[in-house]
């Protein structure tokens, strides 16, 4: 689904980013996985338009994505839950939800009823401002906001950050009944070793820009990838 060959990028005079090859294949959960400041974010910047990549080719469906910018992406099909949820605090769930809609046909403007499925507590706050919510019940909303717009590629930045135990288990449910649909590839940053372990069927590990280690979770032993993790 997703290809991504010799991936740059440059803040300013720096580049954080050193020629990152990444695939990310539908019906799969590819984890990226490393330390603090190695770059993670930066690349799920890159790949959904956020920060403007210096080099490198990209492709979605087989399709070359070339520069285009964020809003664009998201209408090609990749969702993008940030890390720190960035909902619009003074706008209610239901007004939240209803900002996908700018990615999709007039005909396809309503909140699916899967949403309300997976996330029940947003159809009791539909009418509370985001800003009200919980942090769990943010992210919540983040990944349904990120669902309406349906995606054929869910990035997933630190989903459990700050989250309650509960909440957790509950997005983690959510992750597997994504990727068991099988329509859309799905990347996820995570620190949570064990929750990112158990949804992953590919990892890779960064290290200063660079990716150190990939593989499957064939391919790579828990100590293996827990070690190159730690260092």
């Amino acid at each position: 689904m997703l290809n991504v060959q010799n991936l740059t990028l440059h803040y300013g005079q720096s580049q954080i980013l050193h020629g990152i090859d990444l695939e990310a294949q539908t019906g799969k959960v590819t984890c990226i996985m490393g330390t603090n400041g190695v770059g993670k974010t930066s690349l799920l910047n890159a790949i959904s338009g956020t920060h403007p990549r210096s080099g490198g080719d990209m492709s979605l469906d087989g399709e070359d994505l070339g520069r285009l910018p964020a809003h664009q992406l998201a209408q090609k099909g990749i969702g993008y839950v940030p890390q720190g949820r960035m909902i619009f605090p003074l706008l209610t769930v239901q007004e939240n939800m209803e900002t996908a809609f700018a990615c999709l046909p007039r005909s396809e403007h309503k909140i699916p009823d899967e949403i309300f499925e997976l996330f029940p507590i947003l159809k009791d706050f539909l009418h509370r401002r985001g800003g009200d919510l919980s942090g769990g019940q943010q992210q919540q909303l983040a990944i349904a906001r990120a669902m309406i717009t349906q995606p054929k590629l869910l990035l997933l930045d630190e989903p459990t950050e700050g989250i309650q135990p509960n909440i957790i288990q509950q997005i983690g449910r959510v992750i597997e009944y994504l990727r068991d649909k099988g329509d859309m590839a799905i990347i996820l940053v995570e620190q949570y070793f064990e929750f990112a372990y158990g949804l992953a069927d590919t990892f890779y590990v960064m290290r200063r820009g660079e990716v150190t280690t990939s593989g499957t979770k064939a391919d790579l032993t828990k100590d293996q990838l827990m070690a190159e993790v730690s260092v």
